[in-house]
């Protein structure tokens, strides 16, 4: 018997005769649609806990960097000599690199393969397409490297900080997200929506590096076709056009890897591009792209009045001889690149990344009002399907790099706006045909091993810390804690905000319902997996050493004097100071013998050289006692209270399984795309 109504309001009961042979047919399909519903359930839970690790983790390894910042602010606010340590003039320093760039390319000669001449042409760009997409052995020569991103620097130089885009005459424009060193996502954005033109305007709004292998690939492109099609190419600033982001994040390191004999003028050369780059853009006066978003300080007639060449690094303070740093200014650059929007009312410090606010629907009403805009676009966040809507679809993100975590892990996209303004998502995802043979357990399992690895890698670094916490709880050492006990830690610890007890059982598998095997959370973390894991990775004292030029701004900040050595009066008077503003944990005793440990050949004084090796020897000397801290605890595990073998074995597969994929020239139309209509 089943009650229905129709249209009209009116109710039936309608009585279904069975014959009894059709009864078990009937109930084994309604078995089969609740069993499968909850598979459906339990893998979207597995889907949403993996994406907010990778999330989290995200922006967890982004404050590390953020700490840098607030490090030099906080030596810049309270040391009256840090003043004129920051980057030299913008004028003398680009006229410098030209002149470099020059030298250069009469250095490595003339070539007689791949030619990239001036005015770059739209041959030119079919050409470097061409090379790109080839085997990775096969590299853009450096002349032409050169040429391009000193001629972008030029071109971007006469750029306002806030580019006005119009659809008077194309009717219509595209707008692309993070790229994030993909070639592939870019190169299927061009083909699927064709190459720029005066009928077919982009705006690419930041992060064209970084984590991807293609980083530079990507940024040549872009630039190139900015060169070719200047007016219907604007190019957006993002957080990782940053040499402090790039010497953390991989980009600076490809450039090396790539061009061994070049790479440090090559990358001067970037940054004098990232320094010129426009802050934004705005469409018919209506819609504002940037690549983070704003703050209620946000002042638009004030961003498009800074001098951004200052900037060479927002990471670090863009200070000029003679003048002081003006951080009511930096911080209008800091809030459009680094924040993030929020459901909650309100403007907030944004404590994960660490940089940057979290912006609230008010806050967003207000500053639309404030400046007559429609809506406004950002990237900077990583979206499953590569677009979101937020604040009453007044703040829409898109994010262009496909498989950005890993294969399967979500869909790029990107959106075309028309003359009306009304916005219209492609989705995309790269690498069709690598997805396609695998079953769908298979592309949840790459995703769910990837992010349980690059977890385990981040809770590494506080194993000691994790020991202790969990023998808080277990006097009588059994190695077992109750759920809750083992949640609490997980979290005290590495503060992650993360579900740990849907984790539990990757991270601690075999235990009961109510109890946890902590050991076995240990030796997860010793297993030869996270270790190689955790090699392939950049840790921030290496980016710190890689980027030189924040020590050095350090060096000459505690240098009072100026004559090229610290003295140990000198590190006694930073020490002192820094310790009546930035309080740690260390004495002063401590940190004045680490001062006499970098003087390393004797003389009283520690100069420049003797400043950058002892950071560098002092890494090398960490990652060996971790290590040897390691084989320690893997002897004395094997004769005490040690989970079996085969757990471990177990538990390492389960983060390693399906995580190496095999790198290969991808063609751009391998790719799925839809087109999402915008709803009414």
């Amino acid at each position: 018997m089943y009650l229905v109504m129709d249209e009209n309001g009116q109710k039936y009961i309608i009585t279904l005769c069975v014959r009894k042979k059709h009864v078990s047919s009937i109930r084994a399909a309604i078995f089969i649609q609740k069993w499968y519903r909850q598979h459906q359930a339990r893998q979207e839970m597995r889907k949403r806990c993996n994406w907010q690790i990778f999330q989290n983790l995200e922006y967890a390894s982004e404050q590390d960097q953020a700490e840098l910042y607030k490090f030099f602010h906080e030596l810049i606010k309270h040391m009256p000599q840090a003043a004129g340590t920051g980057n030299k003039s913008p004028t003398s320093t680009c006229t410098a690199l030209l002149e470099e760039s020059e030298a250069l390319m009469e250095e490595v000669g003339d070539i007689v393969s791949t030619k990239v001449e001036i005015p770059i042409m739209k041959s030119h760009i079919d050409l470097l397409i061409d090379v790109f997409r080839k085997k990775r052995s096969n590299r853009l020569h450096p002349k032409y490297v050169v040429l391009i991103l000193r001629e972008a620097a030029k071109s971007l130089k006469e750029m306002p900080n806030l580019s006005m885009v119009s659809t008077a005459v194309s009717q219509q424009v595209t707008v692309c997200g993070d790229l994030h060193g993909k070639l592939d996502d870019l190169l299927v954005v061009l083909c699927k929506n064709g190459l720029p033109s005066t009928s077919n305007p982009y705006v690419f709004n930041g992060d064209f590096v970084d984590r991807g292998k293609k980083g530079l690939e990507v940024l040549l492109l872009l630039l190139s076709l900015y060169l070719a099609f200047p007016n219907a190419v604007f190019l957006n600033r993002g957080n990782h056009e940053d040499s402090v982001m790039n010497a953390r994040y991989g980009f600076s390191r490809e450039v090396e890897r790539k061009y061994p004999r070049n790479y440090k003028r090559l990358l001067r050369l970037i940054d004098e591009v990232y320094r010129w780059l426009p802050l934004g853009s705005i469409i018919n006066n209506r819609v504002l792209i940037v690549h983070g978003g704003f703050s209620d300080n946000t002042d638009l007639d004030l961003i498009k009045s800074i001098d951004r060449s200052k900037y060479v690094s927002i990471l670090r303070p863009p200070l000029t001889e003679g003048q002081p740093l003006d951080k009511a200014e930096w911080q209008q650059i800091f809030d459009i690149m680094w924040s993030d929007p929020q459901s909650v009312p309100g403007c907030i410090p944004n404590t994960l990344r660490g940089a940057g606010v979290w912006f609230g629907p008010d806050t967003t009403e207000k500053f639309l009002e404030r400046h007559r805009l429609s809506y406004m676009i950002r990237s900077h966040e990583c979206k499953p399907n590569g677009h979101e809507f937020t604040h009453d679809n007044k703040v829409i993100t898109i994010f262009s790099a496909s498989n950005y975590y890993a294969l399967g892990s979500n869909k790029g996209a990107y959106i075309r706006l028309n003359n009306q303004l009304v916005p219209r998502f492609v989705q995309y995802i790269s690498a069709a045909s690598q997805a396609k043979k695998l079953t769908f357990k298979q592309r949840v399992g790459i995703v769910e091993s990837a992010a349980l690895k690059e977890l385990a890698v981040k809770m590494r670094e506080y194993r000691d810390e994790l020991e202790t916490e969990f023998k808080k709880y277990d006097p009588d050492d059994k190695g077992y804690i109750t759920i809750s006990k083992w949640c609490y830690v997980m979290e005290k610890v590495t503060k992650l905000g993360l579900p740990w007890r849907l984790l539990r059982e990757k991270l601690a598998p075999g235990t009961d319902s109510k109890s946890v095997n902590y050991f076995r959370t240990l030796d997860l973390l010793d297993t030869d997996v996270i270790l190689e894991a955790e090699a392939d990775g950049t840790s921030v004292m290496d980016a710190l050493y890689a980027n030189k030029t924040s020590l050095e701004t350090i060096f000459n900040i505690i240098d009072a004097d100026k004559s090229g050595e610290i003295t140990l009066d000198e590190f006694e008077k930073a020490i002192d100071l820094l310790d009546a503003h930035m309080p740690g944990d260390t004495s002063k005793s401590e940190m004045l013998e680490k001062c006499r440990m970098m003087d390393l050949n004797g003389d009283g004084k520690v100069d420049l050289n003797e400043f950058l090796e002892a950071f560098r020897l002092s890494d090398i000397h960490r990652k060996q006692q971790q290590e040897a801290d390691i084989r320690k605890r893997s002897t004395t595990r094997s004769s005490i209270n040690q989970p079996p073998s085969d757990s471990v074995t177990k538990l390492a597969n389960i983060i390693s399984k399906n995580t190496l994929i095999i790198e290969q020239d991808i063609d751009p139309m391998d790719c799925e795309s839809k087109i999402i209509e915008p709803t009414k």
